[in-house]
């Protein structure tokens, strides 16, 4: 990471899930599982969030406020380090890799800096950003939802994003994609000034008649005036006070927001609906098995 952005991190984990009740009644959809791969290389489960903070972490961020929610506890268990459960399955021979795999996840909570803030109504995205603003000070920062994972190769788009940021003096970068269906996405209009780097003239929150293809992932790099003009975002798409609203303040006020696009090659995985958690359990499957298999043949081969 370059020196102008700070390792801090927002990840806004207090939706309500509503769309794959009743499983995230009690479990938060941040919590579901999706294929990864373990430290053996062998194929595994993780919840999404965590395999969200490793991915945060490989790339060194150590400061982190995570957003929760009411019903939102099994988050902050499962960032907890339980050393007890770890001698308990070794004591009763069940541990090895999988204990080992667990323990590494704990020196990582341990090695970071996480505050937990919670957001008692569902007021929207923008306002659960905006509940971080002790947190972000006066520093740069990163804005990821806990229910969207990309897989990219070391966590490029990350990069991407952020280098961006730096050498265009942006106030917000986005991320974006081309969809074919862009009905229910925040959507942006932008202009090519570099490959694979827009100019965003101007965003909106899941309009009727989407006016472009490009769609806005829920990873966002920020200045910290993004929260000033959140302060002033009345409620807008269902009622709620929404970032891509914020956003669109910031270039009201003519300041710089570009964007990168995701390339064809890195994979969203997406838990919001039953449909979208079916092809994100798919797509991480056929992606890190096809990882395990390129590691064996890598060994073979030396």
């Amino acid at each position: 990471m370059q020196s102008r952005m700070t390792k801090k991190v927002i990840i806004p984990a207090a939706g309500l899930g509503t769309r794959l009740l009743p499983t995230t009644k009690e479990q938060p959809k941040e919590m579901m599982p999706i294929f990864a791969v373990d430290s053996s290389g062998n194929i595994c489960v993780k919840p999404l969030l965590q395999l969200l903070f490793e991915q945060l972490y490989g790339l060194g961020f150590r400061d982190f406020c995570i957003i929760v929610g009411r019903g939102k506890r099994a988050i902050e268990d499962h960032f907890t380090p339980d050393i007890n459960f770890i001698t308990q399955l070794n004591n009763k021979g069940k541990g090895g890799k999988t204990t080992s795999d667990l323990q590494a996840f704990y020196n990582m909570v341990k090695s970071s800096s996480i505050i937990w803030i919670n957001q008692p109504e569902p007021k929207g995205f923008g306002h659960a950003v905006l509940m971080a603003k002790p947190f972000v000070g006066d520093e740069p920062f990163l804005v990821c939802a806990g229910d969207t994972y990309i897989i990219s190769h070391g966590g490029e788009h990350i990069r991407r994003l952020i280098e961006a940021h730096i050498r265009y003096g942006a106030d917000a970068t986005l991320i974006l994609q081309h969809v074919k269906r862009p009905k229910g996405y925040g959507i942006a209009e932008a202009n090519e000034v570099a490959l694979g780097v827009f100019k965003v003239e101007r965003v909106v929150e899941k309009p009727e008649r989407p006016p472009s293809n490009l769609a806005i992932m829920p990873i966002y790099a920020f200045n910290p005036i993004i929260m000033e003009a959140l302060e002033k975002t009345v409620p807008g798409y269902g009622g709620e006070i929404q970032l891509t609203d914020g956003i669109q303040r910031l270039i009201d006020m003519n300041l710089n927001v570009y964007a990168v696009k995701l390339k064809e090659d890195e994979v969203r995985l997406d838990i919001g609906t039953p449909e979208t958690y079916w092809e994100a359990l798919r797509l991480s499957y056929k992606h890190f098995k096809g990882e395990t298999h390129a590691r064996r043949r890598r060994k073979e081969r030396y």
